[in-house]
């Protein structure tokens, strides 16, 4: 488990800024920076950032469309909305070279970068491993909570998975949680699952905390021993 704005600085790279939300033009120098990315993560910066309930949002933005993903995309969009999370698209000068997209736990919102999901299976991996981040959040106890956790022992997710996610992130201590998101990201119907036992309040039933989030768990008051 990890503090939300430390996993926030992970995920993110965000910077600190008010909370309201303003129409800000960034300067180019400001464009693909950790400024650029936490403006747009804290709605700071909103100019071209779109929210999108269905893949009409997002084939509208997109001036393209979807049809091989449709019925997943609008699953998740609509379960990531009734658990509290909300998805936005927006133009690639807002994230750090090579982000596809982020999830920024303070906010319990997704961005994705709309130049690097152009393609149908790139849009909904992002989409799923995106998502499981708000399952890892939710399995700490709540959504709203200030905590992160895995949701499975790390050594469940698959060595080729951990290598690859490894060599992406280095020596980095949020590896743990990107692991376990890049495994989902590629695995049909697991976010989906999983975002759906959160809203039903089951979390904890289907998915058995590791040992180190049931401690937790039990001290905080969430389950009994």
């Amino acid at each position: 488990m990890i503090k939300k704005l430390l996993v926030a600085l992970f995920l993110a790279s965000s910077s600190v800024l008010p909370s309201h939300a303003v129409e800000y033009d960034l300067e180019v120098e400001d464009h693909f920076t950790n400024g650029s990315m936490g403006c747009m993560m804290m709605r700071e910066c909103t100019k071209d950032v779109v929210e999108v309930k269905s893949i009409k949002d997002f084939e509208k933005y997109q001036k393209s469309e979807y049809p091989f993903i449709k019925k997943e995309f609008n699953d998740l969009v609509e379960v990531l909305n009734e658990v509290g999370v909300n998805v936005y698209v927006a133009p690639q000068y807002y994230f750090l070279i090579g982000t596809r997209g982020v999830y920024y736990t303070e906010g319990n919102n997704i961005f994705l970068n709309a130049e690097l999901v152009k393609r149908s299976s790139t849009l909904i991996s992002t989409l799923r491993h995106e998502g499981w981040h708000s399952v890892q959040d939710c399995q700490a106890g709540t959504i709203d909570n200030s905590i992160i956790a895995l949701v499975y022992p790390t050594d469940k997710v698959p060595k080729y998975m951990q290598m690859m996610t490894e060599n992406t992130y280095s020596n980095n201590p949020g590896v743990m949680w990107e692991k376990e998101a890049k495994w989902m990201g590629h695995t049909e119907g697991a976010t989906l699952k999983a975002l759906k036992a959160c809203k039903e309040g089951n979390m904890w039933e289907q998915y058995p905390p590791t040992p180190l989030t049931r401690k937790f768990l039990v001290k905080e008051g969430y389950i009994k021993e």
